[in-house]
């Protein structure tokens, strides 16, 4: 059963930084691409940055310089390192999985979700 876990989400001030965490289990994590997507309130949900299956890393432009996405293989785990982060950084965020293994944030292409974490930024 593949099943997709975010944590690490909270508050914190404009300009801080905060590492999410994706745990991923009932799948091999380096034959899929997983990405972070992320809802703000009224918002439709956007991609932000995703990891192939062969490890090449894609961000939008609002997040180029700031984010970095990784994956550790053997803890089956993706990671999202935000740093300078902004308000309009605040949403819930989300990973998921496209199992087709490509550089991808079209948002019908991921079949699995997780739950999602609150990042929230303000003074």
């Amino acid at each position: 059963q593949v099943q997709l876990a975010e944590s690490g989400g909270g508050f914190v001030q404009p300009g801080g930084s905060l590492r999410l965490s994706c745990a991923t289990s009932g799948f091999t994590l380096d034959l899929y691409t997983i990405g972070w997507f992320r809802q703000a309130p009224g918002k439709e949900r956007e991609g932000v940055s995703c990891i192939s299956a062969g490890g090449t890393t894609y961000y939008v432009d609002s997040v180029k310089g700031r984010f970095t996405i990784s994956r550790d293989v053997a803890k089956n785990t993706v990671y999202l390192q935000m740093n300078s982060l902004k308000p309009d950084d605040t949403a819930v965020y989300y990973c998921a999985a496209n199992p087709w293994g490509l550089v991808n944030l079209t948002r019908e292409e991921y079949d699995y979700w997780g739950q999602g974490t609150q990042v929230t930024v303000s003074s």
